[in-house]
C-alpha cells in the first residue's frame, strides 16, 4: 500500500523539518513548499492526500488565500480537481492577533477542515492528520 502523501506549505524551515520527521516516522510521504505560490504548484504535481497549511507566510493572510483558491466553487478553477483535499491549517494567529478560529463556526469564512495551534504538539498533529486522511 502506498504511503499517504502530505504537502506542508509553511515558510518556517525548522517547523517543516520537525513535522517532516514526525510524519515520515509515522509512515507518511512528505513534500513541502515555502510559500503559497510554490505550494499551489506542488498540489498539482503531487496531488496530496492532505495539505498542512500555515496562515502567515509571505503575507499575513497568504494561507487564507491559498485555502480560498483550493476550495473555490468555480468549476473552471484550475484547482477544482483538488478541492476535496483535506486542509489542516497551522496557526499562531490566535496568539499573535488574539483571534480564535474554529472549523465548525468559520467553515464558510475559512474553508479548511481543521486547525492546529503553534507551538505544535506533535501527538495532536498526528491525531488530526490520521483523522483527516481517513475522512478524505
Amino acid at each position: 500500500m502506498d504511503k499517504p502523501k502530505i504537502l506542508i506549505i509553511d515558510d518556517d524551515p525548522d517547523l517543516v523539518e520537525s513535522m517532516r520527521i514526525t510524519l515520515e516516522a509515522n509512515n507518511y510521504e512528505v513534500e513541502s513548499a515555502s510559500n503559497g505560490t510554490e505550494g499551489l504548484q506542488l498540489v498539482k504535481e503531487v496531488n496530496p492526500d492532505l495539505i498542512i497549511l500555515d496562515v502567515m507566510m509571505d503575507s499575513i493572510t497568504e494561507g487564507f488565500q491559498v485555502s480560498y483558491q483550493l476550495r473555490s466553487r468555480d468549476p473552471e478553477s484550475e484547482y477544482s480537481a483538488y478541492s476535496n483535499i483535506p486542509i489542516l491549517m497551522v496557526t499562531g494567529v490566535s496568539q499573535k492577533m488574539h483571534m480564535k478560529f474554529s472549523p465548525q463556526t468559520d467553515e464558510d469564512y475559512l474553508p479548511v477542515d481543521e486547525f492546529v495551534e503553534k507551538p505544535i504538539q506533535f501527538e495532536a498533529l498526528l491525531e488530526k492528520v490520521e483523522r483527516l486522511i481517513k475522512k478524505g
